[in-house]
């Protein structure tokens, strides 16, 4: 596990570490759902038929500025949209991003499951921009945590933090 729920005032939030922006927004993705789910839902989730599809969003943006952080908000929202209308509840994914033409295109081959069949404990109504973070960490970089919840992540690799309207 790389992604760890996070205190906030009011909302939820969630820091999620990997080793490449892929990565990391596949580890944001799969502990938002984590967040929503009960524990009784993430025991059962390999009792259910998965289906697999891709899933494409994309953002504009300019090369020199790549745009990893508004990419991850249009991609969870995404997720939360999918789940809402079309009860597709996603269980993993595989990410690919790539910049082309003044767009930052994110590709997901995902895996999910009827959503009818997850119990879940909150209900998120939005992804937030407050406080959002999408960074590149240095080799031997280390970023601390002041929460005791979330440990400490020593680079190289990427990490980000992400709040939720609850």
């Amino acid at each position: 596990m790389s992604h760890w729920p996070r205190p906030t005032t009011a909302d939820i939030g969630l820091r999620a570490f990997s080793n490449s922006p892929n990565n990391l927004i596949a580890e944001a993705t799969i502990g938002m759902q984590n967040i929503l789910m009960s524990n009784d839902s993430n025991n059962k989730l390999n009792n259910h038929i998965r289906h697999n599809s891709q899933w494409n969003v994309s953002i504009d943006s300019d090369e020199n500025d790549l745009c990893y952080d508004m990419l991850l908000v249009n991609w969870l929202d995404e997720v939360l949209y999918r789940c809402e209308v079309h009860q597709q509840w996603l269980v993993d994914c595989q990410i690919m991003i790539e910049h082309s033409e003044g767009k930052l295109n994110l590709q997901a081959q995902v895996s999910w499951i009827d959503s009818k069949v997850i119990t879940r404990e909150i209900e998120i109504k939005a992804v937030t921009s407050h406080e959002l973070l999408f960074e590149k960490v240095l080799s031997q970089q280390v970023i601390t945590s002041e929460w005791p919840e979330v440990p400490t992540f020593e680079g190289p690799g990427w990490y980000c933090d992400v709040i939720f309207d609850i």
